[in-house]
């Protein structure tokens, strides 16, 4: 009974699938950093000053060629009203608006900006990667969190 309970535990250790890391490419330098190339999902986390405006989901279409990366929407934000987008005042945006712009280094970002609204205002902001490079979190401190995660 003992040497069926241990062959039980080995194969359920040995057939453990973990999901493989996201991809990392090697820049000229020799430089290794995440490729973060592809549709992700987003959720716009708007707070503080700017909760009003909610929170909302998209998908980013992010573009590296090296280590600089840009990201546009895939779609309008879903609380971009006409009006508000005539007057220039809203946070969201339009597909194919920018909406992400940075430079990766070995450890994560050298830095990242959240590019805000189909008006083209850049925020400089933080984030972070995860340890897969699955998700990433990028916050401008004040008053808006994007966190991006593969499909």
């Amino acid at each position: 009974l003992l040497t069926v309970a241990v062959i039980l535990a080995w194969t359920s250790v040995v057939g453990a699938q973990t999901a493989p890391p996201a991809p990392k490419v090697q820049l000229p330098s020799g430089e290794t950093v995440w490729d973060l190339n592809g549709d992700w999902e987003a959720l716009i986390e708007n707070y503080g000053p700017g909760a009003r405006h909610g929170t909302g989901p998209n998908v980013y279409r992010i573009t590296q060629t090296g280590s600089a990366f840009s990201a546009m929407r895939t779609k309008d934000d879903p609380l971009l009203t006409k009006e508000a987008a005539e007057h220039g005042h809203a946070p969201w945006g339009r597909a194919g608006s920018p909406s992400l712009q940075g430079e990766l280094e070995k450890t994560g970002f050298k830095h990242v900006q959240i590019v805000f609204g189909s008006g083209g205002r850049v925020l400089p902001s933080t984030g972070r990667i995860s340890e897969d490079g699955k998700t990433i979190v990028i916050d401008n401190g004040l008053y808006i969190r994007v966190t991006l995660t593969r499909p």
